[in-house]
């Protein structure tokens, strides 16, 4: 089963119809949303004058079945320890919730769906590449 997380460049980039993250999708049997990519979403629609509309797009976009929403639970939280542990390690510090969407890739088996390259410095993660 193919699996693919959307990052958040990635869902801004599905609303403007960007036919790399079609495709990919079109391809994928699961897309999952992380909860911390729905908050850094949630953020945006705040700073917006279309709140609404944006909460209603994404709102149909997860009710769809093929979308899940990954919650943070215990394993993600080791995850996400391990990965910013192995950052600090190596001295490349990534953006918080960039480590909590990684913790959710390595954890749930996606791919991630990004035009971010920091996510490269995560060892194990694995990537979109556009074929």
């Amino acid at each position: 089963m193919k699996k693919l997380l959307l990052d958040t460049n990635g869902y801004s980039a599905l609303l403007k119809g960007d036919t790399a993250v079609l495709d990919a999708l079109a391809r994928a049997d699961r897309t999952y949303m992380s909860v911390f990519v729905l908050g850094e979403l949630h953020a945006g629609f705040r700073g917006g004058s279309r709140f609404n509309q944006n909460l209603g797009r994404l709102d149909a976009f997860l009710r769809k079945p093929s979308v899940r929403v990954l919650q943070a639970t215990r394993e993600t939280a080791e995850v996400f320890g391990t990965v910013k542990d192995s950052l600090r390690r190596a001295g490349t510090p990534l953006p918080i919730n960039d480590v909590w969407i990684a913790a959710h890739c390595l954890e749930s088996g996606a791919e991630l769906f990004t035009f971010d390259r920091h996510f490269r410095a995560i060892a194990g993660l694995r990537l979109w590449e556009n074929p």
